[in-house]
């Protein structure tokens, strides 16, 4: 028989053992989220400050955004339960998105997750995000009268999307990546349709300028 002196002894260690386990957990996990935030407020600012072609400031909250995640992953890298609870996910698609779009507006590349040090899963999320900032891209290349340059954005867009097909796995691993996708898919249709109106629009003025010119220099010869 065991003393229930010894028994209450190793049950409290053992609880003491557990409490210190959770403590920890409890702990990672909201400087984690706390980082989080940090990390989905710098990344919605850079895309801001790529979309005003300003590329220091957004290089600069990138590089911000970075570190945080590194701080992140050192915090969770004995609690992966909470790392895979959702948020991170979030913090890590969110700088995906910055720093892709940041990348292929001034330097013409597309980064890979591994340059990113992310989740392979997220950065594939990050891509389905991406596309709508590339229809925000567009429609503003659209409103300043160029919507031929809004076509290489486009095919960026069709370029992500079929890639983000090809990952036809499981919802349980790819953590809603097919609606993302399905999303990109309705963006590019109209995204195609807004530009073609546009181009049509602008060969049109085009004619009737030239309409213009001509009915001008009809007149002015009587």
């Amino acid at each position: 028989m065991i003393p229930e002196e010894s028994h209450r002894s190793d049950l409290d260690d053992l609880i003491d053992t557990l409490l210190k386990h959770f403590d920890e957990k409890d702990a990672a996990r909201e400087e984690s989220l706390r980082l989080s935030r940090i990390v989905i407020r710098l990344s919605s600012t850079a895309i801001r400050a790529t979309h005003r072609r300003e590329r220091s400031e957004a290089e600069s909250l990138l590089k911000d955004a970075r570190e945080h995640l590194t701080a992140i992953k050192s915090l969770l890298a004995t609690h992966q339960d909470v790392r895979y609870s959702g948020f991170v996910d979030d913090a890590e698609q969110e700088f995906v998105e910055a720093s892709v779009l940041f990348s292929l507006i001034f330097e013409g590349r597309m980064p890979t997750h591994e340059d990113l040090g992310v989740d392979p899963v997220s950065y594939l999320g990050g891509l389905g995000d991406l596309t709508g900032e590339l229809r925000r891209s567009i429609l503003e290349l659209i409103r300043s009268g160029r919507p031929e340059d809004g076509e290489v954005l486009l095919e960026i867009m069709e370029e992500i999307y079929h890639m983000l097909m090809r990952f036809d796995y499981p919802d349980a691993i790819m953590r809603g990546l097919r609606r993302k996708t399905d999303l990109a898919r309705s963006m590019i249709e109209r995204t195609r349709g807004d530009i073609t109106n546009a181009l049509q629009i602008q060969s049109l003025e085009k004619h009737i300028t030239l309409l213009e010119d001509k009915l001008k220099g009809t007149y002015s010869d009587l």
